[in-house]
């Protein structure tokens, strides 16, 4: 089959390394001039995507680059003393197989992974699908006819609005923002961060990273401005985390600076239904349980990897329907997930401030022989990932095992 994928970012490149390794010939669009490198935010796998990642001969450059994040320590709004907790018992007490990684590091790596043997288009745009042919039509390029259109290109998707128009949406009254900040400024291996009632904010470093990453986390409103406004979503953040504290303040004046800088909305995806005709959503565009809360990037890997599987025989309709029905559960558990998540992660009183730190603490002071069985009886959390078991698609995968 001839398949188009729009979006180079996470999912696209992944499904696309698999479509081509079941006989396909694929082209990714990308509307970006070059691979996208916009100062993102450290990204988790989980067990499935850390074993796909595997299979794909990529894990060893995963882990060569994940963020080495082993110590935490906040404080509380209106405090003078930080509390500090263990990062490497939570992430284990969250996966057995666990890696973080930043998420411009983790797309480089996956379009490396494929970029000899899949045709890629940068600069680029769909500007039509016909979901009944395959004909598609963009900015820039001639038109051109596919077997499969797949849309990996996030929660903002263009291709879901061409094919799918308006899906129902959940805003979890919150938003993330990412902002570039000097290198300086932050400690490879630590995060630190302040936190207050609807609002914290924590700046980390790694090793290998050129700058720090300052992350904000807020409650507020239903969205008012357009995605791209970046202006206003400057404006937002600015009056949200007024008087939170001074080193807050100082991570703040380099919004103005130039430097690589992300705002979102934090909003789920509720819709069940990801194919029509011959066009098929995977990832964010798909299914985004919420950015940052619901993990959200191992969900996309696990979905391009099942989508490819699925279709490795050629026949799209069939394909698709067991896509939608592999992907269900897991798509249904982690929106669940990420909801409790919101509400733990931006507590809206003192109370829940005060809660949020202590279980941290609480949680890192138990010795890692009795956290790890305690984490496993919570299979509706973070866990739900560990439960998912890879099938092997088509002969290409023989001798592997999950």
């Amino acid at each position: 089959m001839r398949v188009l994928v729009s979006g180079a970012s996470i999912a696209g490149p992944v499904l696309a390394y698999w479509l081509t390794r079941y006989g396909h010939e694929v082209t990714v669009v990308e509307r970006s001039p070059v691979l996208r490198k916009t100062g993102g935010h450290a990204v988790d796998l989980f067990q499935p995507a850390m074993d796909i990642s595997e299979r794909m001969g990529v894990l060893e450059r995963v882990e060569a680059l994940k963020t080495g994040t082993e110590r935490l320590s906040f404080l509380r709004e209106g405090t003078r003393r930080p509390i500090s907790a263990d990062a490497t018992k939570i992430f284990a007490a969250a996966s057995d197989r666990h890696v973080e990684v930043m998420r411009d590091d983790l797309s480089e790596i996956y379009y490396d992974a494929t970029r000899a043997d899949v045709e890629y288009v940068f600069g680029d745009s769909i500007t039509s699908v016909d979901a009944a042919d395959g004909q598609v039509t963009f900015e820039v390029g001639a038109a051109r006819r596919f077997d499969v259109v797949a849309g990996a290109d996030g929660l903002h998707s263009n291709v879901r609005r061409l094919v799918f128009g308006e899906v129902e949406k959940v805003f979890t009254g919150a938003y993330l923002a990412v902002l570039s900040v000097p290198r300086d400024l932050g400690v490879p291996g630590a995060m630190t961060g302040h936190v207050g009632p609807g609002r914290s904010a924590v700046l980390y470093g790694a090793r290998h990273l050129d700058d720090a990453r300052a992350v904000f986390l807020f409650r507020g409103p239903e969205p008012a401005y357009h995605h791209r406004d970046v202006v206003r979503q400057k404006e937002l953040l600015r009056e949200a985390f007024t008087g939170l504290h001074p080193e807050v303040d100082s991570w703040l004046s380099h919004l103005d600076g130039g430097r690589a800088f992300y705002f979102d909305s934090i909003t789920q995806l509720r819709e069940d239904r990801w194919s029509r005709g011959r066009v098929a959503l995977v990832g964010d565009a798909a299914y985004c349980p919420g950015p940052a809360i619901g993990g959200s990037t191992s969900l996309a890997v696990l979905g391009a990897y099942v989508l490819a599987g699925e279709l490795a025989g050629g026949d799209h309709e069939a394909g698709f329907a067991r896509y939608e029905r592999e992907m269900r559960d897991i798509v249904h558990a982690s929106r669940e997930f990420a909801l409790g998540v919101a509400k733990t992660l931006i507590p809206r009183t003192r109370l829940g401030v005060t809660a949020l730190v202590r279980g941290m603490q609480v949680v890192t002071s138990l010795p890692m022989a009795l956290m790890r069985p305690l984490a496993k009886l919570n299979s509706k959390g973070v866990r739900m990932y560990d439960r998912v078991v890879l099938r092997d698609y088509g002969s290409q995968d023989a001798g592997v095992t999950s």
